[in-house]
């Protein structure tokens, strides 16, 4: 069985430095060739919503959370999206990027179990 790395990305807009670092760890796990899921819940699942990151700010020389969230997808990172989440903030499966997955909870758990380590930041 290949190695599987679980991030949980709690954090959005209202945390972009966790936010950046938790897409930015998740995209250096699977560049090693880790099988790495990301699993969003809470403000986690907001920023999977077409559109949300189009007008971010960062400071200069930081990169954006869309840009981090780029070099996720490009590095083959699996997006999760929590159902429940999803349904208590209002988010419709066709609001979300192309890239995410809807999910249920007891996948994170069943994710969990099987990976080698689980990374909550924040």
């Amino acid at each position: 069985m290949a190695e599987r790395l679980v991030f949980v990305l709690t954090t959005g807009l209202n945390s972009p430095g966790v936010t950046r670092a938790t897409l930015m760890f998740s995209a250096i796990s699977a560049a090693m060739d880790i099988e790495t899921t990301l699993f969003c819940v809470q403000d986690g699942a907001e920023i999977m919503v077409r559109g949300t990151l189009d007008n971010e700010e960062s400071p200069p020389g930081t990169p954006t959370i869309k840009q981090r969230l780029e070099e996720a997808i490009e590095a083959g990172v699996e997006i999760l999206v929590c159902e429940q989440t999803m349904r208590v903030k209002g988010i419709s499966e066709d609001e979300l990027i192309e890239e995410a997955k809807v999910s249920g909870a007891a996948t994170l758990i069943d994710l969990a179990l099987e990976a080698r380590n689980v990374l909550c930041l924040g």
